[in-house]
């Protein structure tokens, strides 16, 4: 794998993860307030997830980028790129602009990403789209604890 390319992923990858970072503020009183489903994970768990995913999705976004043609990596840099910015975006709809609903929203939009994205890698390569897979299984989970908050805290928007 070429490690130019490598770097250029994490360092994409980086900025979509510092961005999410900056975007959450778990210990608002306004997230507090929230009623959350018992199901939710701890507060602690989130970088712990977060951490490996993003790490998976740097080696596997760099990995599926050094294989196909020149077409096939042009898509899936197209790809990878959508899904960082839809990635780093939802926290800042949920927790800065407080609007879970118009969060889910968004997060249906991630998930339809990971779907393309996942799709694109495998085609490049196998390993970098099985790869990908936790992410887009976690945030398919995330996308279920978002509707059920919505759902629990109708209005609850301030």
């Amino acid at each position: 794998m070429d490690k130019k390319l490598l770097l250029r992923t994490a360092l994409g990858v980086t900025a979509a993860a510092v961005a999410g970072t900056l975007g959450t503020d778990a210990r608002s009183a306004w997230y507090r307030r929230l009623r959350k489903p018992p199901w939710q994970p701890p507060p602690q768990a989130f970088p712990l997830v977060w951490t490996p995913l993003y790490a998976l999705i740097t080696y596997a976004g760099a990995r599926a980028l050094s294989r196909g043609d020149q077409d096939e990596r042009q898509g899936l840099q197209r790809a990878l790129t959508v899904n960082l910015l839809l990635n780093a975006a939802w926290p800042a709809l949920f927790f800065r602009s407080r609007a879970p609903r118009l969060a889910l929203a968004e997060i249906v939009a991630l998930n339809a990403s990971n779907a393309m994205l996942v799709r694109r890698a495998w085609a490049a390569d196998q390993r970098a789209g099985l790869l990908l897979l936790p992410y887009a299984g976690w945030t398919a989970f995330a996308t279920a604890l978002n509707a059920a908050i919505t759902r629990r805290n109708h209005g609850s928007r301030r």
